[in-house]
């Protein structure tokens, strides 16, 4: 038995004890110990089951990144500027069309308004005052808020 020597962990653990306990549970479990049994068997390999099912390997692979390559990467300054002026025309072409369906909708939603018997100048007056009384507070609260000071870094 010298070959078997118990260390660290192992060596206060002594099984006896435990197979002791279990036969006197077993035994006072009275006529149903096997039904209870094989019930705690069924349960157990059902879970186990379930688990040995999952195929979690670890995290996912980092997505690989890919650049933008539409623009030319050897633009000058110049070109660079006539694109963004050219872009921002469009964007002030989409903003004011934009503006144009805006105001064709309010115009509609006024000719309903009439019609279904409501004052809708009183109402656009009211929304108004609302709005400019809305950026008074905005105003007001941003007067309040002192700004935060630039803080130098030079020695």
């Amino acid at each position: 038995m010298g070959m078997f020597k118990r260390s660290g962990y192992w060596q206060d653990v002594n099984p006896t004890g435990a197979i002791a306990d279990f036969i006197t549970v077993f035994k006072q479990a009275g006529e149903n110990r096997w039904r209870i049994g094989l019930l705690a068997a069924i349960a157990t390999t059902a879970i186990f089951s379930v688990m040995w099912q999952e195929g979690a390997k670890g995290p996912p692979k980092p997505p690989k990144i890919s650049y933008i390559t539409t623009l030319a990467p050897g633009r000058s300054d110049a070109e660079i500027m006539a694109s963004n002026r050219e872009n921002q025309k469009f964007q002030d072409r989409l903003a004011a069309e934009q503006a144009k369906r805006e105001e064709e909708v309010r115009q509609m939603y006024k000719a309903l308004g009439r019609a279904s018997g409501m004052d809708v100048d009183a109402i656009e007056r009211k929304a108004k005052a609302d709005e400019a009384a809305e950026k008074a507070a905005a105003r007001q609260r941003a007067a309040i808020r002192p700004e935060p000071k630039a803080v130098s870094t030079a020695p």
